[in-house]
């Protein structure tokens, strides 16, 4: 079991479901991010997920994609200074985990063996790349193993059964589910669409022993409660990044303490 599934095992036992939020370093300011960060920490956040911003982020809906392109518009941002910055981060609040989300353009620029030895350096336990495919991954598979790092894979509704399986099998730190086909950002979860989610995370706990988290249109807290005993991670982002881009911290506080704290 690697570092990160352990993390999550050991917390299950505390809580029904973890909670992980998602942030785009450098909005609205590299020092606005870390202290929003800081406060999701402090208010009990199991993970981070931080997403370095690419100018094409394409899994990402319209609130991700204008916070990515707002961090990169006016300040020159580095994916070094990120892996210092969440390091610190991560050594700041050490009961929680920080895995790094963002695209492969960027990573690549900056080397991805360099970054998988960065990133165990700073303790970030997880990396998310959603476009770049398990079987293009060979290189970036091997330095994962190597540093003890987990390349976390996407599935989908629409993942052929056959392709579901085997990323299910290749899971390592925890698989990351897609709730609904499409970006991330509006739900449309409904009672019918909760009866093939309930099939969708059944068919992949049939082949993954790693933990399993939820993300995807999760924004109010019967979404977080219907994922209780079929998931390990709900994973909230662009209702977050909504809440924060009306009200702040505050607001957007008020929202993780509505779906996880209450």
């Amino acid at each position: 079991m690697s570092q990160l599934a352990q993390y999550i095992a050991e917390k299950r036992q505390q809580k029904p479901i973890l909670s992980m939020t998602h942030v785009v370093y450098g909005y609205p300011s590299v020092q606005e991010s870390l202290d929003w960060m800081a406060t999701l920490l402090e208010a009990g956040a199991d993970f981070i997920e931080v997403q370095f911003p690419f100018s094409d982020p394409v899994a990402d809906g319209p609130t991700i994609v204008a916070a990515c392109h707002g961090a990169l518009h006016d300040q020159s941002l580095s994916v070094e200074q990120c892996l210092t910055d969440i390091g610190q981060l991560g050594r700041d609040y050490p009961q929680a985990r920080i895995a790094l989300m963002s695209y492969l353009n960027p990573m690549y620029r900056y080397g991805l063996e360099k970054l998988v030895k960065r990133c165990a350096e700073e303790n970030i336990q997880g990396l998310i790349l959603p476009d770049l495919p398990y079987e293009q991954a060979a290189d970036l598979r091997a330095y994962c193993e190597a540093n003890g790092v987990d390349p976390v894979w996407l599935v989908t509704p629409v993942t052929p059964k056959d392709r579901l399986a085997f990323l299910a099998k290749e899971a390592t730190g925890f698989l990351y589910c897609v709730a609904r086909s499409g970006v991330t950002g509006n739900s449309n979860h409904n009672g019918g669409d909760q009866q093939s989610l309930d099939e969708y995370l059944a068919e992949i706990n049939s082949h993954t022993s790693a933990p399993i988290g939820v993300g995807f249109g999760i924004r109010e807290k019967a979404h977080v409660d219907a994922l209780k005993g079929k998931a390990d991670v709900a994973i909230i982002g662009s209702a977050l990044l909504d809440a924060y881009n009306k009200g702040g911290k505050e607001e957007g506080l008020k929202l993780f303490n509505n779906l996880f704290n209450s």
